[in-house]
């Protein structure tokens, strides 16, 4: 089915890649839109498209279009490659802390935020990956009726569990970014399910203080920061079970963080949520990989 685009806005960039928002309408007068992300560096977003693939269906995952990357130009003229994505309305974790005082946002909120972010961690290390990127700046919002929603995005560097990244050197010891990396990916930079879970206290502690983990520090600062164990400092003023959660996942010892299924268990979790509902533990599917082809873009639009 033929479409028509249409360029709506720009969206945001990163180290490799921009994202545009463009509308899409369909010969039978439909339409949607998709954030389309664009980059001359083929092998990420292939890297990228191959595991979006493998976890496709899962709500705390983002969701793409079609199933091979299309190609294009960019403003410049220059040749990229392009992944069309579901469209984020709220924009990203980090974007979205800014509609909150100070960017804190609410306790409860958090909770809900965690579970899911969670959630999404269970499926992406069920299927051996490690996402080794996860910040506020890779977790999208969507608004959901009177609620928000949180999903996984930016599959660019992920690895498989136990693989070591090209980038990876001694000088420059880090699988992803600095600020949100455990002590031990200095050592070797071998992806382990674990570092997820380092970033993802980083990322609770974030949500509590309105402020990245290791605000004001350079780079060349972290090597020193983190060949000493240091994690960052958690204020005795948030709730005691947040703390413990987050200690938790900045245990010294990676394996005393357990696994993300684990931490779905803990007591942080248990608690209300803002839907006002009791919410235990996340019983997962691991989503079967996908071995047949699905349509190409141009049947899919």
């Amino acid at each position: 089915m033929e479409s028509n685009e249409e360029y709506v806005k720009f969206l945001g960039e990163g180290a490799y890649s921009f994202v545009d928002l463009f509308k899409y309408t369909k010969s039978d007068g439909s339409s949607f839109l998709a954030a389309v992300k664009s980059s001359d560096e083929e092998d990420s977003l292939l890297t990228e498209i191959r595991i979006l693939s493998e976890l496709r269906g899962c709500p705390r995952i983002i969701q793409y279009f079609g199933n091979d990357l299309e190609e294009g130009f960019d403003y410049k003229g220059n040749r990229v490659y392009k992944l069309l994505l579901e469209y984020a309305t709220e924009g990203s974790l980090s974007y979205f802390m800014n509609n909150y005082k100070d960017r804190k946002l609410p306790d409860l909120m958090i909770r809900d935020f965690t579970r899911m972010i969670l959630q999404g961690l269970v499926s992406i290390h069920s299927h051996g990956y490690v996402h080794c990127d996860l910040k506020s700046d890779n977790l999208l919002v969507f608004k959901c009726r009177d609620s928000y929603e949180l999903k996984i995005s930016d599959f660019g560097i992920s690895l498989e569990v136990g693989e070591i990244p090209d980038h990876w050197k001694i000088e420059y010891p880090f699988v992803g970014t600095p600020n949100y990396m455990p002590p031990e990916s200095l050592q070797d930079g071998v992806a382990k399910k674990t570092l997820d879970l380092w970033s993802l206290g980083c990322l609770v502690l974030e949500m509590y203080v309105g402020k990245k983990p290791w605000l004001g520090f350079h780079p060349d600062d972290f090597v020193s920061i983190l060949s000493n164990g240091n994690a960052p400092e958690i204020p005795e003023s948030l709730p005691c079970d947040a703390r413990e959660f987050i200690q938790t996942c900045f245990a010294r010892n990676p394996m005393e963080r357990g696994t993300a299924s684990e931490l779905l268990s803990h007591r942080f979790l248990l608690l209300k949520t803002s839907k006002s509902k009791m919410i235990f533990p996340f019983n997962p599917l691991k989503f079967k990989k996908i071995l047949n082809k699905f349509l190409r873009l141009k049947n899919f639009l």
